[in-house]
């Protein structure tokens, strides 16, 4: 006798039964689907379970998910042992290294192959495996924009290797030999060695770069399972962490835990109480940004310069302290961090585990002597990470990673030596007749979301030949780009509007006067308003285009960095508050 089909009217649309193909015939959808996974070799009884997504970014041109096969053994063991279905599947991997023009040029590509793999095929809950940079906020704007029950598992870091006895790791130790070797101060031979040393084992840089700053702000959203942050790539705490992932994302598909209920307006507060912390990288900013878009939040970035004040750098890590990822993981990670920070902390957010913030604050280990997690009345830098700047050069704000600049240049005059874009800067820098004295403000135009297109890390404008050769260490820099979280040095970024859309610093020449002042928060070029807008008039800016594909897209509805650097159509369609709340 023949079972009767069940009317998948009278079913719960979960499982294998979420977003049926359309063929006009529901119940023929179901059984040609059931009919193609069981050529896998799949029972009736694995497939009634709730089905787990893992998303796979491994490749071959992503050393940073060097480790994907064995968090996705792990994390299949973990849903597998909480009773669902693990279904990995793979999406676009970006490398910082190996994407061009940049990797932010192909984040929001990225969030939308997450974001329709998410709608497109039948899943519960997933798994979001993302380490390198741009990863991890791709893959939580399309979990954000498609809305399901979503869990973010990192990478995690690699670890430190040793040159010369000297203990070394990406990529601030990069920059750091690099300028050596521009310098004089190490030869080709001593270069190659130390390039051997730099990156020891796969996973992500060493230290509070975008990729260590993406993790901890991942953690501090309630996004990851508890310890989520900080174990290294390679160690066992990794997979056990994996394995913890998959049994969470199954309880969160039967509690229904989507992600909304998670990334409100006090998660993205409490991540930048943490991003401000940890000496984290400028582009925690703009990822932010761009992740809150998706939930219609906007981010306040005065309110965010106000929590500066009363936030410090508790984190020893480089590039603002000594310290690597190893090392924050052996100090307690992220739980003794906020242990520190709970006063400051927005409690009552929910996290993943569907218990609150501060409950899982209290639920962590007992804290222990250690030198990395300093005491809040004992922080390595007073204040905040990052300072929003405003100006007549930035009316829509700029910023600056203070904890890592030079206190003597924070308030500076001086002569503008300006270079029209990336090209510019890389036929002119390293000229002997360059124009340049360490009192002067290098200015880059260009590198925004549009100029270059896709807003590199070029806004580490390199110390020019002649003075690294001096023994000039750090100079002021103003660009609209962006530059990389391992970077140090008196920088002024994401100077909005950006140049190529008209923004002011498209119109600074040679030899003007720029001030910064970032106690008074300051970016001011001291030229009258008359003569800026005669400028503007004289050389009005004609915005790039392109004839076609993605950089017609691109070029089409990027935002600016103060809204994330995301398309303008994927932001939710209302905007319905802001974030920190003053």
């Amino acid at each position: 006798m023949t079972s009767k089909p069940k009317d998948p009217k009278s079913t719960p649309e979960s499982g294998l039964r979420k977003g049926l193909t359309s063929y006009g015939d529901k119940g023929f959808s179901l059984f040609l689907r059931k009919a193609f996974i069981k050529g896998a070799g799949y029972t009736n009884s694995a497939l009634d379970r709730p089905v787990i997504g893992i998303i796979n970014t491994g490749s071959s041109y992503n050393p940073c998910h060097g480790n994907m096969p064995q968090l996705i053994e792990a994390v299949k063991r973990g849903v597998m042992l909480a009773g669902g279905l693990p279904m990995d599947f793979p999406t676009i991997s970006i490398h910082e290294s190996f994407s061009s023009p940049t990797s932010m040029y192909l984040r929001n590509l990225m969030s939308m192959d997450t974001e329709e793999m998410l709608r497109a095929q039948p899943m519960d809950a997933v798994v979001m495996i993302g380490g390198c940079d741009k990863t991890v906020p791709a893959q939580m704007m399309g979990a954000a924009s498609a809305g399901l029950p979503a869990i973010q598992l990192i990478t995690g870091s690699m670890l430190t290797g040793s040159h010369r006895s000297e203990r070394v790791g990406a990529c601030t130790d990069c920059r750091r030999y690099w300028g050596k070797f521009r310098a004089g101060e190490i030869d080709e031979v001593e270069k190659d060695e130390v390039n051997d040393q730099l990156v020891a084992s796969v996973g992500t840089c060493s230290v509070m770069g975008t990729a260590s700053t993406m993790a901890c702000i991942s953690e501090a959203l309630g996004m990851t399972v508890p310890g989520g942050a900080s174990p290294p790539a390679v160690t066992a705490d990794r997979i056990r962490i994996a394995e913890e992932t998959g049994a969470r994302a199954v309880q969160m598909a039967k509690d229904g835990l989507t992600i909304d209920k998670i990334l409100t307006a006090d998660a993205f507060e409490n991540a930048m109480r943490v991003l401000l912390a940890i000496g984290g990288s400028t582009n925690g900013i703009v990822h932010l940004a761009a992740i809150a878009g998706r939930m219609g939040l906007e981010i306040d970035l005065d309110a965010l310069d106000k929590m500066g004040d009363e936030t410090p750098v508790l984190l020893d890590l480089k590039p603002s302290g000594d310290h690597y990822m190893e090392n924050f993981h052996d100090a307690g990670g992220m739980s003794t961090l906020l242990r520190e920070l709970k006063p400051l902390l927005k409690l009552n957010a929910m996290t993943v585990t569907g218990r609150t913030l501060g409950e899982e604050i209290d639920a962590g280990p007992p804290s222990f002597k250690q030198d990395v997690v300093r005491k809040f009345n004992h922080p390595i830098y007073p204040r905040g990470s990052i300072a929003v700047l405003h100006g007549n050069l930035a009316p829509g704000g700029a910023i600056i990673k203070q904890s890592a600049a030079n206190e003597k240049l924070m308030e500076h005059e001086g002569r503008a030596v300006v270079f029209e874009n990336a090209e510019d800067l890389a036929n002119r820098i390293d000229s002997p007749d360059l124009d340049v004295t360490a009192e002067d403000i290098l200015v880059l135009k260009n590198i925004g979301p549009k100029g270059a297109p896709g807003m590199p890390e070029a806004g580490y404008i390199p110390i020019p030949l002649k003075l690294a050769r001096a023994g000039i260490k750090d100079i002021v820099r103003i660009s609209d780009g962006r530059m990389s979280g391992t970077a140090f040095g008196t920088i002024v970024l994401h100077v909005t509007p950006e140049s190529a859309i008209g923004g002011p610093l498209a119109y600074v020449r040679n030899g003007d006067r720029i001030r910064l002042s970032v106690k008074n928060r300051e970016i001011s070029l001291l030229i009258s308003d008359e003569e800026l807008a005669k400028r503007a008039k004289e050389n009005p800016a004609v915005e790039p285009t392109a004839e076609r594909g993605y950089k017609k897209l691109f070029l089409d509805t990027v935002t600016q960095a103060d809204k994330g650097v995301d398309f303008d159509f994927l932001r939710a369609p209302k905007i319905i508050g802001k974030t920190p709340k003053r």
